[in-house]
């Protein structure tokens, strides 16, 4: 859930990560690997050499030919798929100072939208052969606002593959949790559609997920169809998968991961017991604590590994750490290279 703190937000992210810039997680990110990165930091991710973000979305496309803000938080028909133009960000020392204030990625161009039957498919063939890391946003989340934060998770941990973003009919409003949480349990035939279509590929490469919050919802429901609907073998092409901050029931968690079976393994789950945006999100549920709040045992217990990220939280809400603390984005790195996904 996002804090209603925007347009301040980004300025926000970039400050934190500053005031984040601590000793590695070794105490209290106990993800099973070490913390750092073998063989010093890469320099360029595959985003900022080719700056092109696969999107599927069952969102409405804006106009024909499209049209800011391309996406709307309406619900669309069916699935659209669209090769989204981003404008990099600054790399010089003026452009990093002022990206702190007014933010660096940024979408420039949709040229066209496919919606329809052969949406997944058009997706499938632009990433053939090569690794993927599909993004899902989670509440109180515009078109465009999802894919600067796909572009910064992916140009932060060096993603060597193809981008994606799945973006759902956020309404991108406070007060609007339960649309959004419909629209998200709404999406879930989309986003298997997507999925299969990526299983099926001949030549694909690893798919890996990192979804946030409410997003989280969204991904443990369609992975549940996927696998009780293609079975193992489909699921055999999913690498990592990374919750983070997952604003979900831990009952309704617990289900999830149970029918999962083995493939819960794949799981890393990003929480922090201080994420002030769950505590609020539980109130609003009934006072069940969220799977991303929840002490480390009881998700552990399930067969998900668990980065703990409590302590690194700078400011208030620690909702997003995975966008804004590097260490943190180290987690994901290395899950994604523990999945076999090879693009990180």
């Amino acid at each position: 859930m996002q804090p209603d703190l925007r347009p301040t937000r980004r300025s926000l992210i970039r400050l934190a990560a500053i005031a984040t810039l601590a000793p590695g997680l070794a105490a209290c990110v106990a993800d099973g690997l070490a913390t750092g990165t073998a063989g010093g930091p890469e320099k360029s991710s595959a985003l900022d050499v080719s700056p092109v973000l696969l999107v599927a979305t069952t969102r409405k496309p804006v106009g024909n030919p499209p049209k800011a803000p391309y996406f709307s938080s309406d619900r669309g028909r069916g699935l659209s798929f669209a090769e989204v133009r981003l404008a990099s960000p600054d790399r010089s020392l003026i452009g990093k100072v002022s990206a702190v204030v007014t933010g660096d990625w940024a979408v420039s161009a949709v040229p066209q939208v496919q919606t329809g039957l052969g949406a997944a498919a058009a997706f499938a063939e632009a990433a053939l052969g090569r690794d993927l890391l599909i993004y899902v946003h989670g509440y109180r989340e515009s078109f465009e606002s999802a894919a600067v934060s796909a572009a910064r998770l992916s140009d932060g941990i060096r993603f060597r593959g193809a981008s994606a973003l799945f973006t759902w009919p956020s309404a991108a409003a406070t007060f609007d949790y339960g649309y959004d949480r419909e629209s998200a349990l709404w999406s879930r035939d989309g986003f298997g559609d997507l999925l299969k279509a990526l299983v099926a590929s001949p030549s694909g490469g690893r798919i890996n997920i990192v979804a946030h919050s409410m997003g989280t919802l969204l991904t443990l429901e369609t992975l549940r169809m996927l696998r009780a609907e293609a079975g193992e073998a489909a699921m055999a092409r999913i690498g990592a998968v990374i919750l983070a901050a997952p604003d979900i029931d831990i009952d309704l968690f617990t289900a999830s991961a149970e029918r999962l079976g083995s493939d819960v393994n794949k799981i890393t789950v990003i929480s922090a017991t201080n994420d002030r945006a769950l505590e609020l999100s539980g109130a609003i549920a009934g006072g069940v604590v969220r799977a991303g709040a929840a002490d480390r045992a009881r998700l552990e217990a399930l067969g998900v590994r668990v980065a703990d990220a409590s302590d690194y939280g700078g400011g208030l809400i620690n909702h997003d750490l995975f966008l804004s603390n590097p260490e943190v984005q180290g987690v994901v790195k290395r899950a994604i290279g523990r999945g076999g996904g090879g693009g990180a």
